[in-house]
């Protein structure tokens, strides 16, 4: 008996099988998938970062009612307030001519940053208040709205 071989040039294609395990996306739900993952970052996406922004400006009211506390304590144990030259790296280390110095007065012992990086500005005297401490928002220039509006303690 003559047998016909698979092998040659006329032979029918091998089927491979598909073991378990290994079967694979296609093309197009690989597509689907991303087009569905857009469209849901693009919904998402804003919110996430409006609530990264107004979590800074809580973060920076927070500190400035800090500042605030630990401005009065220093009141309290100098009977002043640290000059505008001083700082509020009065604070956070010894100023000369205070001999009641009780701190650092800040958690830490040094004057952090506002949330965007850049430094609070401290005044002494204000022209409503004995002090004023400002953050300067996200674009660090006086002035501007939203969240790069100025922060000024005293104020909401």
């Amino acid at each position: 008996m003559i047998g016909f071989s698979r092998k040659g040039p006329f032979a029918p294609p091998r089927r491979r099988r598909r073991r378990r395990g290994e079967e694979g996306f296609t093309l197009v739900e690989m597509l689907v998938v991303i087009t569905i993952i857009g469209m849901i970052m693009a919904l998402v996406g804003p919110r996430v970062l409006n609530y990264l922004s107004e979590s800074r400006v809580k973060a920076a009211k927070i500190q400035i009612q800090s500042f605030s506390s630990a401005l009065d304590l220093f009141y309290l144990d100098a009977g002043r307030f640290p000059t505008s030259s001083e700082g509020l790296g009065a604070l956070a280390h010894p100023v000369s001519g205070v001999a009641s110095w009780n701190g650092p007065y800040l958690k830490g012992g040094n004057v952090p940053n506002d949330p965007w990086g850049n430094p609070y500005v401290y005044k002494q005297p204000a022209e409503r208040a004995p002090y004023e401490i400002r953050s300067l928002g996200s674009d660090g220039q006086e002035g501007g709205t939203g969240t790069s509006a100025d922060l000024v303690s005293g104020q909401n």
